[in-house]
């Protein structure tokens, strides 16, 4: 927490709520561990309020709950969970996928595209988890983009928080970037081929496969 620094621009709640998540996501605070809001308040040198703020926001997005004896807690996952998580993706990202596939434009095609070589480049370097993960994201923003459908994506958006906690999970283990970068070629190519249904299937496959591995993960980490 040494090297955060308040920034004026923004209000004190929305940065306390980022550099939170942040430390949520890269582990600082571990799934299941209580956040002491005086504690936190006390190390930022601030009223407890923003802070308040900044959990009220990450309850809303599931980052944090609030258990029986009021204590703030970190989002635990459990199968159940994922399960429900990952179905809803499967229902919400197959629909987007045939969509985006139906109305995309060439050059957005091609950008997707771009987003795979990318991926590619990144894939051989030493610690890029990070960089991988954005770009992983980025492939599947972008489709949801192109369908131009503002209530799919507000849909989607609503899990996001949920779901890059997830990802952060899914990349754990041998040779995963590798099969997410061929699920994703494979994706793209019936995408490219105009082929909506085929690419709509892709996308369930690729999320299915997905979701075995994170209950694999979960039962090795003792998450669930």
């Amino acid at each position: 927490m040494s090297d955060f620094k308040v920034q004026k621009p923004l209000p004190y709640y929305e940065q306390f709520y980022n550099q939170i998540k942040k430390m949520i996501f890269t582990g600082k605070f571990k799934p299941g561990q209580r956040i002491v809001e005086t504690q936190l308040a006390k190390e930022f040198n601030v009223s407890k309020s923003p802070i308040r703020e900044a959990i009220r926001l990450l309850e809303k997005e599931g980052l944090v709950h609030v258990d029986e004896k009021s204590r703030v807690m970190v989002y635990n996952p459990t199968v159940r969970d994922v399960e429900e998580i990952y179905f809803c993706r499967m229902a919400l990202e197959s629909f987007a996928t045939k969509l985006a596939t139906e109305k995309a434009s060439e050059e957005e095609i091609s950008q997707l595209e771009h987003v795979l070589k990318k991926t590619e480049e990144v894939a051989v370097k030493e610690n890029c988890q990070d960089e991988l993960i954005h770009l992983n994201e980025s492939f599947h923003y972008m489709i949801v983009e192109y369908t131009k459908n503002a209530r799919l994506k507000k849909q989607i958006d609503e899990l996001n928080s949920l779901v890059h906690f997830c990802r952060i999970l899914n990349f754990r283990g041998e040779e995963r970037t590798s099969i997410i970068l061929s699920q994703h070629h494979d994706i793209f190519e019936k995408m490219k081929k105009r082929d909506k249904e085929g690419a709509s299937a892709s996308m369930v496959q690729h999320l299915e496969h997905d979701l075995v591995h994170l209950k694999e993960v979960l039962a090795e980490q003792d998450y669930s």
